[in-house]
């Protein structure tokens, strides 16, 4: 894990080539070939395009283990590095931030719409930071501790499975009239698979800010949020960072209200960067943790 995170602050994402954007195609390619607004439709077709995958990567891993140690330990490191996206998180983040401190509107507006789907042209400056700041937060868990708990759990399949069932859901897992029932199975997988990393996000987010006020939003806003993973995940960030969050967003040209998330001041630039520096800080965390419980763990087997 302290391997693939260094490779990922050194490296990035691959600029060309992400097994992600090919994973990308074949599931677009079996959608074409299997669509029906059904169901079952829709379990065929993300178990096709998921279990093949993971089982791969159990096997590679075997066969690593089987040939040498070490060659486990780099195959683990290098999937792990494929399937987390710290570095990427801040490449994308930063700019938005870089824009509102020279108080470039445009530029700020171009740069959150690459991360968020709503209509980046109606938002203010303020609108403009939270939509940034909640993308960070909400994607702390997406991109980087959810990969991490099921790495930590099942080690690199895990990470696979985790990774692609998020991409999927990224792609399916939407109420419209194409995705209602097709996409059923990756948002509901994809719900299950991050329930306890989302819950163990929103307790770090809180451990490392304000803690009371990141338990209070936690515990009476997030059940007012659509999702179950990302209400707890950005009303402890919020109110971790004391930022106000969430409220009236633009959606293919309508306001659509959303719960207010958080307290305190209203979000700018350097919003975005505490919470970016509260993921970075995060995971450093998780790090040292799981480090202690590895030492523990091999200490225990010793004797």
């Amino acid at each position: 894990m302290w391997a693939a995170l260094l490779m990922d602050r050194a490296l990035g994402e691959p600029r060309r080539a992400h097994p992600l954007v090919g994973f990308g195609r074949i599931a677009q390619a079996i959608e074409r070939a299997l669509y029906r607004d059904g169901r079952a439709r829709g379990v065929l077709a993300w178990s096709l395009a998921v279990l093949p995958l993971t089982a791969l990567a159990v096997a590679l891993q075997l066969a690593a283990a089987r040939y040498s140690p070490w060659l486990a330990t780099a195959y683990a490191a290098g999937v792990l590095y494929l399937c987390v996206g710290l570095r990427s998180l801040d490449e994308h983040a930063t700019p938005v931030a870089q824009a509102l401190r020279r108080h470039d509107l445009d530029a700020a507006r171009t740069a959150v719409g690459r991360i968020v789907s709503r209509d980046t042209q109606a938002l203010d400056a303020e609108r403009i930071a939270a939509a940034a700041t909640e993308s960070v937060l909400e994607n702390g868990n997406d991109a980087v501790f959810g990969a991490l708990f099921w790495f930590a759990v099942l080690g690199p399949a895990g990470a696979v499975l985790y990774r692609l069932a998020n991409t999927l859901d990224a792609m399916w897992g939407y109420r419209t009239a194409r995705y209602e029932h097709y996409g059923w199975a990756a948002a509901r997988i994809d719900d299950a698979l991050n329930y306890l990393p989302a819950r163990l996000t929103a307790l770090t987010y809180a451990l490392l800010g304000n803690a009371a006020s990141a338990l209070r939003c936690w515990r009476l806003q997030a059940p007012a949020w659509d999702s179950p993973n990302a209400g707890p995940v950005m009303a402890a960030g919020a109110g971790a960072l004391r930022v106000r969050l969430g409220g009236a967003a633009p959606y293919h040209g309508i306001w659509e209200e959303r719960p207010l998330l958080g307290e305190g001041d209203a979000p700018d630039a350097h919003a975005i960067a505490r919470a970016q520096a509260l993921v970075r800080c995060g995971v450093w965390l998780w790090l040292a943790a799981l480090t202690v419980i590895a030492i523990l763990v091999r200490h225990v087997s010793i004797f």
